[in-house]
């Protein structure tokens, strides 16, 4: 099959956010934008209801299962079973630190607790010229279905697909970045703080090895996020000459074929260092990893899963 178009992340083992450093993305000629309608800000209302939700937290009340030392260990990091949120091992579980793009974790549970797959976003300047990692070929001034754009955030990181949905959920990016602030309140988690829908900046952005593992378990609530996370790639029907958009999925594991990844998201900045959500399901078992500032993060995961699941299958 011959397409004009192809939007290719190159696949690294984590994606890069620094606005000195910008992927190489496919370009595609498009016919002149059509004028975009204006749009009112609308007061965005976070899922939830009132109170704190803590359906979703991890246990850090019980001694750890596995013990595992690395030779250059991360700066924090968590093992976890996703279905009971029991803690397996940990190193530093509430330590705040940069997060890069796990940030887009929250963007992708507030989007689809929002709108449906079938929404059509408006593509603005602003989303166009986002720096650093992203999508690549989005047609200012034409709309592009919503689940594409999901697509686009959760397997290449794509920047400019997460300012896109921010814009079109909250009206605006500020207001998109406050509903995500209230959304982690309303999960319990504590050591969060979001200032961006894609983790470009760091100031002022932060989480923790527990709260990203409650967010991991939220999300993969949500079918249309576990269908995403878990795809080696996706073709996908696309307003750019060629017709289709081609996402491959950035996450180191399942670039390595490593069996049964369900999940979930890479990140990377100078200041946040090579980090990584990722989560597996070996029948019956799901378990999730959380490492911030790794030197190796897929090859410490590994050692992190391979232990885990053996410790589980032997009690």
């Amino acid at each position: 099959m011959t397409v004009a178009a192809i939007a290719v992340a190159v696949v690294v083992l984590a994606d890069r956010h620094s606005s000195s450093h910008r992927p190489e993305s496919a370009t595609a000629t498009s016919p002149k934008p059509a004028q975009l309608p204006r749009k009112q800000p609308k007061a965005l209302v976070p899922a939830g209801g009132g109170g704190v939700d803590r359906r979703y937290a991890v246990d850090l009340s019980k001694p750890d299962l596995v013990s595992l030392r690395f030779r250059k260990a991360p700066r924090a990091g968590l093992l976890f079973d996703v279905r009971s949120g029991q803690v397996l091992w940990r190193r530093y579980p509430t330590r705040r630190l940069p997060i890069a793009s796990l940030t887009k974790m929250m963007t992708a549970l507030v989007v689809v607790e929002q709108k449906g797959p079938r929404d059509r976003v408006a593509i603005t300047r602003q989303a166009v010229k986002a720096p650093g990692s992203a999508v690549g070929v989005l047609p200012k001034g034409k709309t592009v279905q919503l689940e594409t754009l999901l697509n686009g955030l959760l397997l290449v990181s794509g920047n400019d697909a997460a300012i896109a949905l921010a814009q079109h959920i909250g009206g605006s990016v500020k207001t998109f970045v406050l509903a995500m602030n209230q959304r982690a309140a309303q999960l319990g988690l504590s050591c969060t703080h979001f200032t961006t829908p894609n983790g470009l900046q760091d100031r002022g952005n932060y989480s923790c090895p527990a709260d990203l593992a409650a967010l991991a378990r939220a999300d993969l609530a949500h079918h249309r996020i576990r269908r995403i996370a878990r795809r080696d790639h996706a073709v996908l029907r696309f307003p750019i000459k060629g017709g289709h958009l081609f996402l491959y999925n950035n996450n180191p594991l399942i670039r390595a074929h490593y069996p049964g990844v369900t999940g979930l998201k890479t990140g990377y900045t100078d200041k946040s260092g090579r980090s990584i959500v990722t989560t597996v399901k070996h029948g019956r078992l799901e378990l999730g990893v959380v490492l911030l500032h790794s030197e190796d993060p897929s090859t410490q995961a590994r050692k992190l899963f391979s232990r885990g699941f053996r410790v589980l299958r032997a009690g």
